[in-house]
């Protein structure tokens, strides 16, 4: 579990998040939405750490994030996984070797062995056998995503961060790495953060949404609640092109 208590954060005279309270869920897939400018991105940042709250704390699980100590911190960052937008995969390592970096990195007391056991028990689990020795660009861009998956969950974390998972993806396999993210979230009791903009994602995976709206938490609910709340920022948002404001009224109809 993670939660934010009265987060704000400013860039000089700019105030981005403006007291938000709100609780990620351990064991479920919690997703960051919102308009550009909304504050996700600031917010996602502060929960992994890239930056500090002007104001509120962040506290993981009884840890407060914020002040924690170099050698808490350093501790902690062995719980934690992320995916990355870009996948941000090294050209020149090959599958095998971009899974087993952080094992590398950060555990030390394992043998050769153990690391390629659990870099192939990963590979097994976002369904990649037999590609260890492939390159980055020697497999598709959904791979590629899935590869990152394996690399962020390594090393065993209890936090997964997902920025934009589905970016650039086909909608196919866009719910494919939906599928498989709530998958390894449910199996590991996992508390997942994702931040994105694709609908699908949330009416498919949202078992808990935080919708931000010019710096505030404008709703949040669960992917059931979405059609039948009349919260306007939330509709305005999710029903934005008129295709999708058809499909509702005529659902409402």
């Amino acid at each position: 579990m993670i939660r934010v208590e009265k987060i704000h954060k400013s860039f000089g005279e700019q105030e981005v998040l403006k007291g938000i309270d709100f609780t990620f869920e351990t064991g479920k897939t919690n997703l960051i939405i919102g308009k550009s400018g909304a504050g996700k991105t600031v917010l996602l940042k502060l929960l992994v750490g890239l930056m500090k709250p002007t104001k509120g704390k962040v506290w993981y699980d009884k840890l407060d994030f914020v002040n924690l100590s170099k050698e808490e911190l350093q501790s902690l960052r062995m719980d934690v996984g992320m995916l990355f937008q870009g996948n941000a995969l090294f050209d020149s390592l090959t599958v095998e070797e971009n899974i087993r970096f952080p094992l590398d990195m950060f555990s030390k007391k394992m043998s050769i062995d153990e690391k390629q056991e659990r870099v192939n028990t990963c590979l097994a689990k976002v369904e990649l056998e037999g590609v260890n020795h492939k390159y980055p660009s020697e497999i598709s861009g959904g791979m590629q995503k899935r590869v990152g998956i394996a690399r962020a969950i390594v090393l065993n974390p209890k936090y997964l961060f997902c920025d934009e998972p589905n970016s650039g993806l086909d909608p196919k396999t866009a719910i494919t790495i939906d599928e498989l993210i709530s998958n390894i979230t449910k199996e590991f009791n996992i508390t997942t953060v994702i931040n994105t903009h694709d609908m699908n994602s949330v009416m498919e995976i949202g078992e808990n949404i935080c919708l931000l709206h010019q710096g505030k938490l404008a709703w949040q609910g669960s992917k059931e609640a979405v059609l039948d709340s009349s919260n306007e920022t939330l509709t305005d948002f999710i029903f934005a092109s008129p295709f999708l404001k058809k499909l509702r009224n005529a659902a409402a109809g």
